[in-house]
């Protein structure tokens, strides 16, 4: 699987190249000249999943400032809040821009403000989530896959309970299409081999809905009644985790979790959580800065783009989606630290050192 990430990144790479050699040309979304400033915004959910501010917002800005030495960047946060996101899509609209990177922080309550950018002639990059409305290009990982790796892991945690055993399913943001990826794929490791106990979808992806949504698990089935956990991201492993704490739960079972966040790997070093999923976020920003570029430039995805994807509304669009990467204790060194995400300092704090040096980490 690291060997599909490879030659992903490559093609990335090549396909990027191959933009950046393009002299700019007239905008989509702006009735300037050849060789004037393209502008592209990038607009992000929130706050709460870390990789948003940490890592994809700073690598997209980067990639399209080293493809388009004319481009200008404007980034946004809406922090949760759709109408905050559709406010930031209407300025972006009024200024002209000439791309817009959208992560959106309701797929379909988006919509309609992408038709608007359309019809001003902005095209609007998908970005991690597919976006409703007439997008331009989508750039994401395989999210069934992802759920797949999910459940495949928890199963293997659970052991001899993986027949028959009771888990909590910790869902993710029902209006984020890649929540229902992710469940359909798991689901498809899971169902049949497992007690699905309680299950819950968790708006905004909260950390504290989370958490409030475990601790209700803990009561209604009891502490020692939950044999694993399949938790959709890092975040809502961190408020499962803390609830299970709360409520004396030991010893806790495997928790799943996805982002590669470095508390979740921190806690997967303390035992805490058994797995995340990692998605390289610089073959990802590549892609999506690549798509960005040659969108402002009024020129077509497909020299960027591997493959299309079907919209809710029917329309296929080029997309490039990328392969995950499970994370367990054992393939931290040989993932995460390998390709540079962090070092072995940050992942092993003074407190984790015992653990680490367990782990053979340190």
């Amino acid at each position: 699987m690291k060997a599909c990430v490879r030659d992903t990144a490559l093609a990335l790479a090549a396909a990027s190249t191959a933009v950046s050699l393009t002299t700019c040309g007239s905008g989509a979304g702006s009735t300037s000249g050849p060789g004037s400033t393209r502008k592209i915004s990038v607009l992000l959910p929130d706050s709460t999943t870390a990789r948003w501010e940490t890592q994809d917002g700073p690598l997209l800005e980067q990639r399209i400032r080293q493809l388009c030495g004319g481009c200008t960047t404007e980034r946004a946060n809406a922090e949760g809040d759709v109408a905050i996101q559709q406010e930031q899509m209407d300025s972006s609209i009024a200024n002209g821009v000439d791309a817009i990177v959208l992560t959106a922080v309701d797929a379909r309550a988006m919509g309609a403000w992408v038709g608007k950018a359309a019809a001003a002639h902005i095209p609007v990059i998908a970005y991690d989530r597919l976006a409703e409305g007439p997008i331009s290009g989508y750039v994401s990982f395989d999210g069934q896959e992802i759920g797949r790796l999910q459940g495949r892991a928890l199963l293997t945690a659970m052991g001899a309970k993986a027949h028959g055993g009771r888990i909590v399913m910790m869902n993710g943001d029902p209006g984020d299409p890649n929540a229902l990826a992710f469940k359909q794929g798991a689901l498809s490791e899971l169902r049949g081999k497992v007690t699905i106990a309680k299950e819950y979808d968790t708006p905004r992806w909260s950390m504290e809905a989370a958490n409030r949504n475990m601790s209700g698990a803990v009561s209604a089935l009891g502490a020692g009644n939950i044999d694993g956990v399949y938790s959709a991201n890092d975040s809502l492993a961190a408020g499962s985790i803390a609830a299970l704490k709360a409520d004396k739960v030991t010893p806790l079972p495997p928790v799943t979790g996805q982002d590669a966040e470095l508390a979740a790997v921190r806690r997967i070093v303390s035992g805490d959580q058994y797995m995340t999923v990692y998605k390289p976020f610089g073959p990802e920003a590549a892609a999506g800065g690549a798509m960005a570029v040659a969108a402002a430039r009024g020129q077509r995805l497909d020299g960027v783009a591997t493959g299309r994807v079907k919209t809710r509304s029917g329309a296929e669009v080029p997309a490039v989606l990328l392969t995950p990467v499970p994370v367990v204790l054992a393939t931290i060194k040989n993932t995460l630290v390998k390709d540079g995400v962090y070092t072995l300092e940050q992942i092993c704090p003074p407190p984790l050192a015992g653990d680490c040096h367990k782990a053979g980490l340190t």
